[in-house]
């Protein structure tokens, strides 16, 4: 009997339904493809369901989600709802609420995508970066006294624990045990670098350390390890991007990074992200915005959408369906694209996702 996985849809705001449409799009065809069956449950939480009824992710909404084997998100983001109310009340009480504790950014260049850096191609960008995604400054630990003063202080913590910088650092020394490059064939050593700013942050960044490296040498001594500060990291990636395997973050520094390697990959267009529960209900996203100007256009590239697919599969042990996905992404990027930016495609949005969902099912 076919095994059935209840996922739930959020296609949310902007040109976030039209990418999500043909990722689910793929998703069937793998479905179809490799015996399994998505079961399949659209939820309206966004920015129109927020202007309608000033609702943005209700608790009855997040007790909805833990029902599910996982999430796919379309886009967060609306042009009539100030910044900060959706992406707090939607994307981090899921991420908060759920437990998501890990956000996993696999940085790939494929085959055919032009990146910005200079005589660097697929084999040399290709990474994974994996960042905590609960605690520091998205706490909203803090406040505000004698606000709208000329006195006025502003101050926000960033908080972590012990507990939440040891599960963060397990999963990523497992990790880099499975994925990294000694064990894919793509060097050495499995390397697992540590990102952040000791010399500065001397509180937070010394728990970290010290963890990264009592577990490191306790549990893990088959893995090579590394610190780098978060400004020479980003030097780097841009400088020597093949030095890096997998690197584990806090949740501020991870932010920024992941966003510079979208950029060497190629752009927001192709990257792709999972909000990660190991033992719960995780949630996969395109990580660029809703880009509300290209709504209804037909032109927006699906590609991050469909590579969010091909991470929820895998998340979920459908290893070979996910894997097929992804190397369909690639022959589409290789043989297919002219662009990967909005309209410069060659192809529709609906045609993009029917050339890789062919593929698959082929």
């Amino acid at each position: 009997m076919a095994k059935t996985y209840k996922i739930a849809v959020m296609p949310g705001d902007g040109t976030g339904p039209e990418v999500t449409a043909e990722a689910v799009k793929v998703l069937k065809a793998a479905a179809g493809k490799f015996n399994f069956k998505v079961d399949l449950t659209n939820f309206d939480f966004g920015g129109e369901r927020y202007k309608r009824t000033g609702e943005t992710l209700p608790d009855s909404g997040v007790e909805e989600l833990r029902k599910f084997d996982a999430i796919l998100l379309g886009a967060i983001g609306h042009p009539d709802v100030a910044p900060g109310i959706l992406e707090k009340g939607i994307l981090l009480k899921a991420r908060f609420e759920l437990d998501q504790y890990i956000n996993l950014r696999p940085v790939k260049l494929y085959p055919g995508v032009a990146t910005p850096l200079k005589d660097k191609g697929p084999d040399d960008i290709n990474f994974a970066v994996i960042r905590e995604n609960t605690g520091d400054l998205y706490t909203g630990t803090g406040g505000f006294t004698m606000k709208g003063t000329p006195h006025e202080v502003a101050v926000q913590s960033a908080v972590y624990s012990r507990f939440q910088v040891d599960r963060c650092l397990k999963y990523a020394f497992e990790y880099a045990r499975k994925f990294g490059k000694k064990a894919t064939g793509r060097g050495e050593h499995n390397t697992l670098a540590l990102c952040g700013k000791t010399n500065v942050l001397t509180y937070i960044y010394d728990l970290w350390e010290r963890a990264f490296h009592e577990m490191g040498q306790k549990d893990y001594p088959d893995i090579k390890r590394e610190y780098y500060h978060v400004d020479a990291t980003c030097m780097w990636f841009v400088k020597n991007p093949e030095w890096f395997d997998v690197i584990v973050t806090g949740n501020l520094f991870g932010d920024i990074i992941t966003d510079l390697g979208a950029m060497i990959q190629g752009g927001m267009g192709i990257a792709a992200g999972g909000n990660l529960n190991p033992e719960g209900v995780s949630m996969f996203e395109p990580i660029g915005g809703s880009a509300p100007k290209y709504t209804g256009k037909g032109v927006i590239n699906p590609l991050a959408a469909i590579c969010a697919a091909q991470m929820l599969l895998a998340s979920l042990g459908e290893e070979k369906a996910a894997d097929v996905i992804e190397k369909a992404v690639m022959f589409t990027t290789a043989n297919k694209l002219k662009s990967l930016a909005a309209g410069k495609m060659g192809f529709s949005t609906s045609q993009v996702g029917d050339i890789v969902a062919e593929k698959v099912a082929e």
